[in-house]
């Protein structure tokens, strides 16, 4: 038998590692540009001129938005500032006086202008303003106006006469001013011109110096001179009712109001203090709004105050 060949020995291969492939070097990657805000320019609102009465958000409004106020409407009067220490009371004062106007003033007024024809509520007011004439003489005389003097004493005499006692009113007709002054506004004159607002019961809004001028003219008013009651004090009591019918028209305007109290304060105070000063701003009348240009102020009159009833007097 042949041998058999012996078997070569192939020597054994190392194992090729698997070759990993190299991991590519990080590329550097550029942040995008980081945009920097941009800064808040300050816009510098205009400093307010000298008697500008607006507030800063109304001065700023301005500087954003621009002037759109109508050119065709007047110059809005400044408002007047108020003296008003005793405000806590006078709030208090004036929800009393609301409280009696809505439960007896206002309905008596509304049912006196529905049953009471126009003309003849016109003849009731010409009565009692031409009873007041006698104390606008007196007062503009103490106040340096001797002609308005002798126009508010004409207008009683004729008013007095061709007038009938004061119903009607010729002295419009012969171009006499209706011109109403008393003693409070004697004091504006004379200089106490500011005094503190007050509200007093039932009389209504009025300042320290018109409840002394109040006083004041309480002597001359005709109707207090009158000494039976039974005729005073009806008398009186139509007078009430003629002036909160001529208050009647102001309803609407308070109606919704936020502060009532503050709304009949400072108008109150706005109109007083253009009554006192009036005649140093005729170059301005055509600027003024026409309820300050109107000489009418309907308010509870001092023919109103309690009379002590003189002996023999019934």
């Amino acid at each position: 038998m042949e041998d058999a060949e012996p078997e070569k020995n192939i020597p054994e291969q190392p194992p090729v590692p698997e070759q990993v492939p190299e991991p590519l070097p990080p590329t550097e990657t550029t942040p995008p540009p980081v945009s920097e805000p941009t800064p808040e320019i300050p816009t510098e609102t205009p400093p307010a001129q000298e008697g500008d009465q607006r507030t800063q958000a109304e001065h700023d409004f301005d500087a954003i938005y621009g002037d759109y106020g109508d050119p065709n409407l007047p110059t809005p009067a400044a408002p007047s500032p108020v003296y008003d220490p005793w405000e806590r009371y006078n709030r208090q004062m004036h929800r009393f006086n609301n409280a009696v106007d809505r439960g007896v003033a206002r309905p008596l007024a509304r049912g006196y202008v529905k049953v009471v024809p126009r003309p003849f509520r016109l003849g009731v007011s010409n009565f009692f303003n031409n009873l007041s004439q006698p104390v606008s003489a007196v007062n503009a005389l103490l106040q340096g106006k001797p002609k308005q003097a002798g126009q508010s004493f004409g207008r009683f005499l004729l008013n007095s006469t061709l007038g009938i006692g004061g119903i009607f009113d010729p002295a419009s007709d012969a171009k006499l001013p209706n011109k109403g002054e008393d003693f409070g506004q004697t004091l504006g004159v004379w200089g106490w011109r500011k005094s503190r607002y007050v509200e007093l019961p039932l009389f209504g809004p009025r300042t320290l110096r018109d409840t002394f001028g109040m006083a004041g003219d309480a002597p001359l008013s005709p109707l207090r001179q009158v000494e039976a009651d039974s005729t005073r004090i009806p008398l009186q009591g139509l007078q009430l009712v003629d002036v909160r019918a001529q208050l009647l028209a102001t309803d609407s305007f308070r109606e919704g109001a936020e502060d009532d109290y503050a709304l009949v304060r400072d108008a109150w105070i706005q109109r007083r203090n253009y009554q006192i000063a009036g005649d140093r701003m005729k170059d301005q009348e055509e600027a003024l709004p026409d309820y300050l240009q109107d000489d009418s102020n309907p308010q509870v009159p001092v023919d109103a105050m309690p009379v002590m009833p003189p002996e023999g007097g019934r």
